[in-house]
């Protein structure tokens, strides 16, 4: 591979190379080669530029060994994209605009004398001129640009230069018009979708787990990262081995095994495992770039519907020409034949839709969640089916102990109900998810100590529960499926009889065994959700026509939340896969699935999907794997997306059909003589300016958006359906 040096100093080394030389997964590749030395400190990669930014420890040793590298690297086919596309508030930082071309209207029209006004009109006209050539002589297309520049060209021609200023006017409205909303829509996308600061974990330089900010992150820092989370910062596998989940840099849905050495990247997400990792480039040059990132793969995620109205827009530019060849035999008039070029419809169409994908976006995020693009508000809106996880989705992810039940009729000698507290928490406490804090919650709000030192290094495994062993014998903790069957423990009678027990109240449980012994179980409540049944009843409203609740639960469990909500069907004892290949079948069927989740083991379904939501108190790696993020927990938010979504779908199509209607109206007045050059040029270019306006107007009246939570609480409190009595009792002694 090669490049052009730029800048060569002590210990820095900036290369450029040609657009397209150096993509994602290359990069991504020869970083790992870099940085494998450790002498490469800090390494970059700017899209807009083409080049490659290194810090290295000095010597020149150092440095010919990275040309070398460099040198021999192979990055593969090279794309077609060029670094100069990217605009810089696409990089999300505010960069002025070009002036409003009203301005320079008003500008050629009274200060510009007239011959110094053609000249510069002439000079304005030339780049589309070339476009045209262009499109005519080398890529023998009949498009947008061949129509506008013949149209400037006719109008040249038969010396209508007031036909052809009016036509330069509106055509730079128009861009400036779409760069315009395209850059405050993505901006506003932008700071928004900043948020608050996640905290992440990090080792102290005592060796102990520390939480911190983002922002705290220095480079050199040890980030820890544990199963189910995104990873932070750039930097280097320094302990442990993950699989680690880098579609969002790569594109490839399959995880990728990371060990001692390896290189990591923000934004891609641990799925397995526990790595930590010395950062080596931190700030907003990882997690916002991830989020610059999302953003605009989100404004280039076009609906089938835009995609669908683009090519016929396209279809119908030779008919501009046929019509235009039509009126001059007819009429040998070439102003009326020239009225032909000057209305067509593919620019409206291409401007507006954007429009309505970037404004519906920006109007959701606003609303409390985040629609990933065009092809998922459509898929939103035109889903049939709503399957939901329980767990953390209905529920409201803050659990409680309700009650911890010794078992004493296996045999062996029995724990104690606070010795069975201690153990599960002591193995709990090093795998942050909602319910192992709130069994090491009780722990802490009863005063009972842990004895780390009783036991050896604790696995985790997804979706399952977790394994250690103490004193010689293996201790796992987790589900009723982990237990029973990959562990093949036994229930006894008086363990059965208490899972019957717990799970008449809705409560979910958690096994404990010891030795192949089952020694405890432990009951955790979870409130269902703020609104969840009248969110289920709006979406049978909208359409939704079957909706099933999934769960890994008991039956009984299963059942009882089902009939408080009001589902259709539900399914228990279900595992991450057996939900994934349910939302398969479902899809397969014929259905449109819009699958609700917020865990680690509801990855797999939301991604299988026809559109993936997850709440935002959910694991990093559902928000990621999902297409809509509800944002502060807020399940009732859902109801407001699909609505939007599907007024989103609706103004697009209306919007189509104007352009459609007027435009062909506006061919048939030039046709017939009706309107000149110049008024057909205005109609027409008032139209599109019109359109993009009206695709940019907010589509949620005041009474359809999100209720705010205050002044909820006697709801809360009155939704007797959704609790029960007695359930702030937090432990059962």
């Amino acid at each position: 591979m090669n490049g052009i040096i730029i800048s060569d100093t002590k210990g820095r080394l900036r290369i450029r190379f040609d657009p397209g030389e150096l993509v994602k997964e290359s990069f991504e590749r020869l970083g790992e080669e870099l940085m494998r030395s450790g002498e490469v400190k800090y390494l970059s990669f700017s899209k807009v530029t083409g080049s490659l930014f290194i810090l290295y420890e000095r010597g020149e040793k150092m440095r010919l060994s990275i040309m070398e590298a460099i040198l021999s690297f192979d990055a593969g086919e090279r794309s077609t994209v060029s670094y100069l596309d990217e605009k810089s508030y696409e990089m999300g930082e505010e960069s002025p605009m070009d002036p409003n071309p009203i301005y320079g209207a008003l500008f050629r029209r009274f200060i510009l004398p007239s011959p110094i006004r053609f000249v510069w009109e002439v000079a304005m006209t030339i780049p589309y001129v070339i476009r045209a050539l262009k499109s005519l002589l080398w890529e023998r297309s009949l498009d947008v640009e061949l129509l506008d520049g013949a149209a400037l060209t006719v109008c040249y021609a038969r010396k209508d230069y007031g036909s052809a200023s009016t036509l330069l006017f509106f055509y730079a409205l128009s861009e400036w018009l779409e760069d315009w909303t395209k850059r405050k829509s993505i901006l506003s996308l932008f700071h928004s979708l900043k948020g608050t600061e996640e905290k992440v974990w990090v080792k102290s330089s005592d060796g102990k787990r520390i939480q911190v900010k983002e922002s705290e992150i220095e480079i050199g820092s040890e980030v820890i990262v544990l199963a189910g989370g995104l990873i932070p910062v750039d930097g280097i596998v320094s302990d442990g081995e993950a699989m680690v989940n880098q579609a969002t840099m790569t594109g490839e849905p399959l995880p990728v095994r990371k060990i001692q050495g390896g290189s990591v990247f923000a934004g891609t997400a641990v799925e397995e495992g526990e790595i930590t990792i010395k950062a080596v480039k931190v700030g907003r040059n990882t997690r916002i770039r991830s989020i610059i990132e999302y953003i605009k793969e989100s404004e280039a995620s076009k609906s089938g519907l835009q995609g669908r109205a683009e090519r016929l827009a396209d279809s119908i530019v030779p008919f501009n020409f046929l019509l235009m060849l039509v009126t001059f035999l007819i009429t040998r008039d070439i102003a009326k034949a020239g009225n032909a070029l000057l209305v067509h419809y593919s620019c409206v169409i291409r401007l507006s839709t954007p429009v309505v994908v970037l404004s519906a976006m920006k109007e959701g995020n606003e609303s409390g969640f985040l629609i990933k693009g065009g092809r998922y508000l459509e898929e939103m809106a035109e889903a049939d089916t709503c399957v939901f996880d329980k767990t953390g989705t209905l529920t409201e992810a803050k659990p409680r102990v309700a009650e911890v039940v010794a078992i004493t009729d296996s045999g062996e000698k029995p724990l104690s109900r606070d010795e069975a507290l201690t153990l599960a928490a002591c193995l709990e406490e090093h795998f942050p998810h909602p319910v192992g804090r709130a069994i090491v919650a009780q722990a802490y709000a009863e005063g009972l100590n842990h004895e780390e030192e009783r036991h050896t290094k604790v696995n985790y495994v997804v979706a399952r529960g977790i394994s250690s062993t103490i004193d010689g014998e293996k201790v796992i903790l987790g589900s009723y499926q982990f237990i029973t069957d990959d562990e093949k423990v036994p229930m006894t009678k008086e363990a059965i009889s208490a899972s019957e027990r717990i799970a008449e109240n809705g409560d979910s449980m958690i096994y404990l065994a010891i030795g192949g012994v089952l020694k405890a179980i432990i009951a955790i409540t979870d409130k269902i959700r703020f609104r969840a049944k009248e969110t289920l009843e709006e979406l049978r409203e909208q359409g939704i026509t079957k909706a099933i609740m999934l769960t890994g639960d008991l039956d009984s469990t299963a059942k009882t939340i089902s009939n408080r909500i009001g589902f259709d069907e539900y399914r228990a004892q279900l595992l991450p896969d057996d939900k994934a290949a349910y939302v398969s079948k479902t899809e397969e069927e014929g259905l449109r699935v819009m699958m609700v989740g917020d865990g680690l083991n509801d990855s797999a379904a939301l991604s299988l999907a026809s559109v993936g939501v997850a709440l935002s108190d959910g694991s990093a790696l559902a928000k990621d794997v999902a297409n809509v993020q509800l944002m502060n927990g807020r399940i009732d938010a859902l109801p407001v997306a699909r609505l939007l979504s599907k007024k989103a779908m609706h103004r697009t199509k209306e919007n189509y059909w104007l352009i459609v209607i007027l435009n062909t109206f506006y061919l048939f007045l030039g046709f017939m003589g009706v309107t000149g050059a110049g008024l057909t040029s205005f109609a027409h270019n008032a139209t599109t300016v019109y359109v993009a306006l009206r695709a940019a107007k907010p589509f949620l009246k005041p009474n359809e958006k999100l209720m705010p939570l205050e002044g909820q609480e006697d709801e809360l409190i009155g939704q007797e359906s959704e609790t029960r009595e007695g359930e702030s009792v937090a432990i059962k002694h």
